[in-house]
């Protein structure tokens, strides 16, 4: 794929939109969207929406990310990005927080069907089988905490038309279907793309 998508999820247990222009080309990619998302008690959280971008590298390792949210009492914004050397610099608009966050080399945002793709296509569990447990930096929306989980990607299938993909954190756990370049068609109980 080398031409710009313009991709759409909508959420399927809340009312939830998520759009995403995405590049992909020379195993690299760019991703620039948009999350708007109602209030949601069961999850925590109010109303808000939010804008990302996220730049990865041919490498697969997340390069740079901006992410800003709004909701009806407050605007937030954080950058995340990692550098050569395996740290991680977190910046809220209060200064740059240095972590190497146990290795980890992908990102998750919660509430966001971009970037769950991201290790998916990294380690090619569209393409081969195979099962990673992953040290992830994971951005809580909409107050943007940064905390470090462990996620699990386990290849279940792949065909012509894509994967599915075993994706399992301690108190969660889903099959993912992917197309043929580990973007995330259907997230079960999340979101569907449209």
């Amino acid at each position: 794929m080398t031409s710009p998508l313009m991709m759409t999820w909508q959420g399927v247990a809340a009312p939830y939109l998520e759009s995403a222009r995405l590049l992909v080309s020379d195993g690299r990619l760019r991703a620039s969207g948009r999350i708007v998302a109602a209030a949601n008690p069961a999850r925590g959280h109010g109303a808000f929406n939010a804008s990302f971008e996220l730049s990865v590298p041919r490498s697969g390792d997340v390069g740079k990310g901006l992410l800003r949210t709004i909701t009806a009492d407050e605007e937030r914004q954080i950058s995340v990005g990692r550098t050569e050397d395996g740290v991680w610099l977190i910046d809220h608009g209060d200064g740059t927080q240095r972590n190497d966050f146990d290795g980890a080399v992908d990102v998750d945002v919660s509430g966001s069907v971009t970037f769950t793709s991201l290790p998916i296509r990294r380690l090619g569990l569209h393409r081969e089988p195979g099962e990673h447990v992953l040290p992830v930096v994971y951005v809580s929306m909409p107050d943007l905490t940064v905390t470090l989980v462990h996620q699990t990607y386990r290849t279940v299938s792949v065909s012509e038309k894509g994967a599915v993909i075993n994706y399992s954190v301690p108190d969660f756990t889903t099959n993912l279907t992917v197309d043929r370049d580990g973007l995330v068609i259907d997230y079960p109980g999340i979101a569907t793309r449209v």
